[in-house]
């Protein structure tokens, strides 16, 4: 939990009092490799922090899944779309490596919100952290190349590179894991 509150005071100052309330609302979870946190058709109830671990967010596919995320140790995790409007999510949310997470409930941080000071000025800047994360995204896969899009991974995310499979990546970048192979020999 230490690492939470270190991850949360790089986004705002939350005095103890403000720390003690919301980390009484925190539970613990671990999952392992490929357990699911969130299945489509259900609604996101928890917003959680990863302290260990890799997920992705993805469509299911019969053939092949549609990843379109990652996030790792040290990031918030959660179907933020449903998470909000309550409604069902479209896509799941799957654990990639053993993962350990610090959640919190849609009605708890609720609380939060109300009784604590920093609480609203945290998930403000997370939700701008959010939205600017989605919309880079959406701008790569609009006016990039597949190529382009993955030599951002390699220089942004390179932790990504290192720890995904390579079908998992092709999927994210929006070509086969075939036309990955030859993107890799062409940039080699």
């Amino acid at each position: 939990m230490n690492e939470l509150r270190k991850f949360i005071e790089t986004i705002a100052p939350m005095d103890d009092s403000d720390w003690q309330f919301f980390a009484s609302k925190l539970q613990k979870v671990t999952l392992k490799k490929h357990d699911i946190l969130l299945k489509v058709g259900e609604t996101e109830n928890h917003l959680s922090f990863i302290s260990k671990g890799i997920v992705r967010f993805y469509i299911p596919k019969v053939e092949n899944d549609l990843t379109f995320g990652f996030l790792f140790e040290n990031e918030f995790v959660t179907a933020y779309d449903s998470f909000i409007t309550r409604m069902p999510s479209a896509y799941q949310i799957e654990a990639l490596t053993e993962t350990t997470l610090w959640k919190i409930s849609h009605a708890d941080l609720q609380q939060v919100y109300k009784k604590t000071t920093s609480g609203n000025i945290i998930g403000r800047k997370m939700a701008e952290k959010m939205f600017l994360i989605k919309s880079e995204r959406e701008l790569s896969l609009l006016s990039k190349t597949a190529e382009e899009r993955y030599l951002d991974l390699f220089a942004n995310r390179p932790k990504l590179l290192q720890h995904i499979p390579l079908k998992y990546i092709a999927s994210y970048i929006g070509v086969t894991p075939q036309a990955l192979s030859r993107i890799r020999k062409r940039i080699s």
